[in-house]
């Protein structure tokens, strides 16, 4: 239940209080005084759209604030823990404050949350009911809506699986689209994997190869320098030999042996000179070394121009697969890559027909799954429709439409065998959507012997006002929520109607809040509590501008709604008059 809640700089309120109770509560006002935007701060507390507009000229933002009183075990409270806020002794303090730019903040237990929160925190304790919501209820999509909400479980239940397995139906139907319409384009891809898998495996590439192969390629094309190059050290080092295989000059290893023999004959008398003489012959070791290797070196170079050929057939080979399905400037590795990814996808595509195979059995299932959901959806939905049509029928009398009946017709639409998406139902094709294949029209038959039509066309605009607050008091009742709100839906009604509004307002308010914005005085006389809305003398409300009224207060407040006089005393006489009316019809 709401407690309080707070408004300030929205619209033409500045700030003003609204301290409400259980009960009935009206809220009456001036045009102009601020009545609507009780509404409008209501709706922004709880998560509507914010908007700019209806921030108070002169003032940086306007903020609304209210007290929930709610249990622990209710759906708000454990959204509201989810969020992260905290109660405090079962109360939840809200928030929402709207900028002059357009910029909203919301508020749950003095925590910043999303103004999504404050949304579903009305799903389990306010409902409102308002003009907008008749003109709504028109259109054929929201007397659905209204029907399904007013069977409640019975319909949502099943409602819930079928949209499930509506929206897999429709998954599964476009992967099977794709699979059958672009099975050429497929085939294509397939046959091109194949065809570069092939030339892959025909050069048969080699991780790394190609870097040996040009290093290869390099040897073998510089392989008269190379030889010259070893060949010329080698006889540095061992000298070249003569006719008799003698050396022709002193070569390195000779004359580093000489210095070896030198110093180690001196090293006997000096120890610093013997290590340097070991150091020497050392040196000598590794010449005989590199001398040795640089031998072997010539000898294995030898000029090979068949080699050479193949090397660089080889290394061209390489560099149009790298061409081809690597990037540029790339590798083998990336060649190897590609293939390994195109023999996966070539798998994928080979196995199409295995899983269309596979998908048109899961549609089977699935359609047989819909139909019967939807069989399902449409008997509950009849039942709610035959008990729907009798409450607001009920109410009508009271509405001084004593012999007019409503009827909800639950139809569904046949499709012809153009292509349409269809289910068999009771031996019918039947269009379906995701809410089912039940089509709700509200009807009026305004009097006996009259043919039903539809509301929007066989109502005038009395009677439709008049209906549309029957169905808006019906719903209501169904309402699982604490807080119920009415913004004006009883314009258009008048007299004797009136008085009954009041009271079924009053029986509404047994087991709810219900908060009631009137212009009527024959619906206020029935408040529990009733808040006036005043203009200050330069049109704005001011902070004491919504005032809960004492008898003394109701009294003048009804004879001002009644003939706009507040000290007329026929008019207080009417006024007393209503008041002792509403007492009696709310005495049990």
């Amino acid at each position: 239940m709401l407690e309080e809640m707070r408004i300030r700089g929205l619209g033409v309120i500045d700030d003003a209080v609204l301290e409400l109770s259980p009960g009935l509560t009206v809220i009456t006002g001036e045009t102009g005084a601020g009545k609507t935007m009780v509404v409008t701060g209501l709706g922004l507390l709880f998560g509507g759209r914010a908007d700019s507009g209806v921030v108070r000229p002169g003032v940086a933002r306007a903020l609304v604030e209210g007290r929930l009183r709610i249990s622990d075990s209710d759906p708000a409270a454990q959204r509201a823990i989810d969020a992260g806020a905290e109660l405090d002794d079962g109360v939840l303090i809200l928030a929402r404050s709207v900028s002059g730019e357009g910029r909203s903040r919301a508020y749950v237990g003095g925590l910043g949350v999303p103004a999504g929160v404050l949304s579903d925190l009305a799903e389990s304790s306010l409902a409102v009911h308002g003009q907008s919501d008749q003109s709504r209820l028109l259109r054929p999509i929201h007397q659905r809506e209204a029907l399904d909400r007013y069977a409640g479980a019975a319909v949502s239940k099943p409602q819930t699986a079928y949209a499930a397995a509506f929206h897999a139906l429709r998954a599964l139907d476009a992967e099977l689209t794709e699979l059958t319409t672009r099975s050429r384009e497929r085939a294509q891809e397939a046959d091109l994997l194949r065809f570069g898998l092939e030339e892959i495996e025909a050069v048969d590439p080699q991780p790394g190869e190609e870097d040996a192969l040009a290093a290869e390629e390099d040897r073998l094309t510089h392989a008269d320098m190379l030889r010259s190059a070893a060949s010329g050290a080698h006889e540095s080092l061992v000298g070249a030999a003569d006719e008799t295989g003698a050396s022709a000059a002193a070569d390195a290893v000779a004359l580093v042996g000489a210095a070896r023999a030198g110093l180690e004959q001196a090293g006997d008398h000096d120890a610093a000179l013997a290590a340097l003489a070991a150091r020497v012959s050392e040196l000598g070791y590794l010449l005989t070394d590199v001398a040795g290797d640089l031998a072997s070196y010539v000898a294995g170079i030898e000029v090979d121009p068949a080699r050479l050929g193949a090397v660089g057939e080889r290394r061209a080979a390489l560099t149009r697969l790298i061409r081809k399905y690597g990037a540029e400037g790339g590798t083998v590795a990336e060649v190897l890559a590609w293939s390994r990814t195109a023999a996966v996808r070539v798998t994928a595509l080979d196995t199409d027909d295995d899983r269309i195979n596979e998908l048109t059995a899961r549609r089977a299932e699935l359609v047989a799954e819909l139909t019967d959901l939807a069989g399902r959806l449409s008997v509950a939905r009849r039942k709610a429709a035959a008990r729907f049509s009798k409450a607001v029928t009920a109410e009508l009398p009271a509405l001084a439409m004593r012999d007019a009946t409503v009827q909800v017709e639950v139809t569904q639409g046949e499709v012809e065998a153009d292509g349409s998406p269809w289910l068999l139902l009771d031996g019918r094709r039947v269009a379906f959507h995701p809410h089912g294949v039940d089509d709700v029209e509200m009807q009026l038959c305004p009097h006996k012997g009259a043919p039903a039509r539809a509301l929007q066309r066989g109502a005038s605009g009395g009677e439709l006002s008049r209906v549309m607050l029957a169905v808006e008091v019906v719903l209501a009742g169904a309402d699982p929520v604490p807080t119920l709100v009415f913004d004006e839906v009883d314009a258009g009604v008048g007299g004797r109607a009136a008085v009954e509004v009041g009271s079924r307002l009053a029986a509404l308010a047994r087991t709810a809040q219900v908060l009631v914005v009137t212009h009527l005085p024959q619906v206020a006389a029935f408040a529990d509590q009733h808040l006036v809305v005043r203009k200050a003398s330069d049109g704005a409300v001011t902070r004491s501008g919504v005032t809960t009224l004492d008898e003394a207060g109701r009294l003048q407040e009804l004879s001002r709604m009644l003939a706009g006089l507040e000290e007329s005393e026929s008019a207080q006489a009417h006024a007393r008059e209503l008041l002792e009316v509403a007492r009696a019809a709310k005495t049990p």
